[in-house]
């Protein structure tokens, strides 16, 4: 990998402001557009009825709604795109928002969306053998797909919500289709948390898991056969991280806790098991949860979202190496 480099960004757009709690992206090309994912929630960020919104755009500056969905009696959150033989899903899971209850992880599922064409979407649909996980990230490799999966070690029942860290695993899942999903590895046995993973060109995995426990992010390896894991801790967390192959550089993205706690999105490259930061973006407050499309080696599109101006809005980006 080659040395440090600078990055900047140009104009910061609003792809979507409105009374709504609007967070958690993603970023995707498919069929020569770009594709932005978020959650939209008239309640906020607490566990409530939302919806997964979904915009295109030519160019990266102006963007039109494509498709949007809800999940009956669910909270669909997070959603993550993939591009799986010649299809675009939309990944998310869902908590079962139910009032004045305590929330329990082992009522998480996952659900899609999916389309062909970028025009026509089919969906939602719950997702076979999440049942029981929180999905997040997914990646592909070879003819398979790949899904992390957040659960309750052996289901362990009557634990409220988040509660008990150590007993949540980071699972990895297989697919076949997309659709159908089984257990493949674990990014982490205890205090497992979002993960985001690429595959490197002999299979091996790279991946930035969160703390589940709030304290340090760290680097996830696997062997090709994905039997052999090697973690290592971060300087830091990353709230609602992402990792993407940019050029010959590992870019990483998340929320950092600067002075006094005060949250802010961060860019940084990842060197072997250490972060260097590279800028900071007009953020505060609720913000994080970014998306990522390389455009070339040196120029890209990011999105993510911010309570920096008040509501919490959708933003992009374009940002390139200097």
């Amino acid at each position: 990998m080659s040395d440090s480099a600078s990055i900047d960004y140009g104009p910061v757009r609003t792809a979507r402001q409105d009374e709504h709690h609007n967070a958690f992206t993603d970023l995707c090309r498919f069929r020569e557009r770009y594709f932005l994912a978020f959650r939209s929630c008239p309640e906020g960020h607490q566990v409530a009825i939302a919806r997964i919104v979904i915009l295109a755009s030519d160019n990266g500056n102006r963007w039109d709604e494509v498709y949007s969905f809800d999940v009956p009696h669910r909270d669909p959150r997070d959603p993550h795109f993939l591009v799986f033989k010649d299809r675009l899903f939309v990944y998310t899971g869902t908590w079962l928002a139910r009032k004045d209850e305590p929330l329990d992880l082992n009522e998480h599922l996952g659900y899609a969306v999916w389309t062909d064409d970028g025009e026509a979407w089919e969906g939602p649909t719950p997702l076979e053998g999440t049942y029981g996980h929180y999905v997040w990230r997914a990646a592909t490799h070879g003819n398979l797909a790949f899904l992390c999966g957040r659960r309750r070690h052996g289901f362990e029942a009557n634990i409220e919500s988040e509660r008990s860290p150590a007993t949540i695993e980071g699972a990895m899942l297989e697919s076949e289709d997309g659709l159908v999903w089984r257990f493949r590895a674990f990014f982490d046995e205890t205090y497992g948390d979002e993960t985001a993973f690429l595959f490197e060109d002999d299979g091996s995995v790279l991946a930035i898991a969160r703390d589940g426990a709030g304290e340090r992010a760290r680097v996830c390896r696997s062997s090709p056969s994905l039997d052999t894991w090697t973690r290592a801790p971060l300087d830091r967390n990353v709230g609602g991280p992402m990792i993407e192959r940019w050029g010959d550089r590992y870019l990483v993205g998340g929320r950092k806790y600067g002075v006094d706690r005060v949250p802010s999105m961060m860019l940084y490259w990842l060197f072997d098991d250490r972060l260097e930061e590279i800028v900071e973006l007009p953020s505060g407050g609720d913000c994080s949860y970014p998306g990522f499309v390389a455009k070339d080696e040196t120029h890209g599109l990011l999105s993510y979202y911010s309570s920096h101006e008040g509501p919490t809005s959708i933003y992009v980006t374009d940002v390139r190496v200097v």
